[in-house]
């Protein structure tokens, strides 16, 4: 069987294919496609197409080997082949984000670096030049890490370890709703309201994110046990073919926990299905999903009609995750329904105690010392 990156692939009229990368005459890389019945045919000529350039020097083919070597290869040409394996093995929407990191911060920026060369200073130096945020430099060094990683396992040599730089950078403030634009939020989608602002409310009260409200079908509200089967999620991305330059895709959720199964109250249940029409088939847009940046536009203009300020779509799952502490629910319960790995990034991330909570466990404190000691000593 082929390992898994091997560049050697079964195709559909059943002859296997291999590709190995050569220097073409104006200096760039070019993939080179051998063919054969078998794998271990295709794998023999492979070999034998390296062995042939060893001993020629006359192309520049990547060449793995069983111990650690000292040569050395162009990142570019080794993050392009990661890519592929990411391309075949990971989600497309996966692929799609680390595409688009390449082209716009690493192709360019890094062109003729040597994997040798990726320090940290090196790719410090190179990631200094663009005006980049925070999240985004923690996302390059992490795909550039990949790739290194890539090249230590498929040939063998050594590369730079590399220090996330950003992981110390001073973090942005979370942004939640304060009880009075909550207060006007709510008296505003329930008045006069529609499955648009009835879709803003289940966000605030079950923390769903933009991607799994826009894809909420109606079959997954199981009218039972009164639960929403959060399934799948929708993001636009970059398109490959056609004419358009992206696309709304459907994939399934972020992560293996964010398929989960969140309860609703009777109030919520009975809101969403006042709503319900048998002919349709999502919740906010009938018959496909509704596109994200449109019910983003709509949330911001709610926000405008009630004089609050212009908050980020997401505040309304921090907000949400805020008010669940604060009413007393246990963290490991609020993990689970946000859809999270462990409880500690729930904690780190997505709980916010309010100001109302910090004065209100001040104010039990004092209670507390009082009861302690009795009637404080008045002076004189």
């Amino acid at each position: 069987m082929p390992r898994r990156g091997e560049n050697i692939r079964k195709r559909k009229d059943g002859r296997w294919e291999g590709r190995y990368r050569t220097a073409s005459t104006d200096g760039k890389n070019r993939y080179v496609s051998i063919y054969g019945k078998s794998y271990r045919e295709v794998k023999e000529k492979l070999l034998d197409r390296i062995r042939m350039s060893c001993e020629t020097a006359s192309e520049d083919i990547y060449q793995p080997t069983a111990s650690t070597t000292n040569q050395d290869f162009d990142f570019c040409g080794i993050f392009e082949e990661w890519l592929e394996t990411v391309a075949q093995t990971r989600k497309y929407s996966t692929y799609v984000k680390y595409r688009t990191l390449y082209r716009c911060h690493i192709q360019n920026e890094f062109y003729g670096d040597k994997c040798g060369q990726m320090t940290d200073s090196h790719v410090s130096d190179r990631l200094a030049g663009q005006e980049i945020s925070d999240g985004t430099k923690r996302s390059l060094l992490a795909v550039i890490r990949q790739a290194l990683r890539y090249a230590e396992r498929e040939y063998r040599i050594s590369t730079p370890s590399l220090i996330n730089h950003s992981a110390h950078s001073i973090p942005h403030p979370i942004e939640i709703m304060d009880r009075a634009e909550q207060t006007r939020l709510i008296r505003f989608l329930l008045n006069d309201s529609d499955i648009s602002k009835i879709g803003i409310y289940l966000c605030l009260s079950t923390g769903l994110r933009l991607g799994e409200v826009c894809s909420l079908k109606w079959n997954d509200i199981d009218q039972t046990r009164k639960l929403i089967h959060v399934n799948r999620t929708v993001q636009r991305i970059s398109s490959q073919t056609g004419q358009a330059r992206t696309t709304l895709l459907e994939t399934a959720p972020k992560t293996v926990f964010s398929r989960r199964d969140i309860p609703i109250s009777d109030e919520l249940f009975s809101l969403l299905m006042a709503y319900r029409q048998d002919s349709q088939e999502y919740v906010l847009c009938g018959h496909k999903p509704m596109e994200p940046r449109t019910y983003q536009n709509h949330f911001k203009n709610y926000l405008q009609q009630i004089n609050a300020p212009a908050y980020n779509f997401h505040t309304l799952r921090h907000t949400f995750a805020t008010n669940c502490i604060g009413n007393g629910m246990d963290i490991k319960s609020l993990s689970e329904i946000l859809g999270h790995s462990n409880v500690q990034f729930t904690m780190n991330r997505y709980v916010h105690p309010t100001m109302d909570t910090k004065r209100r466990y001040i104010n039990a404190l004092a209670t507390t010392y009082g009861q302690l000691c009795g009637q404080l000593p008045t002076s004189g």
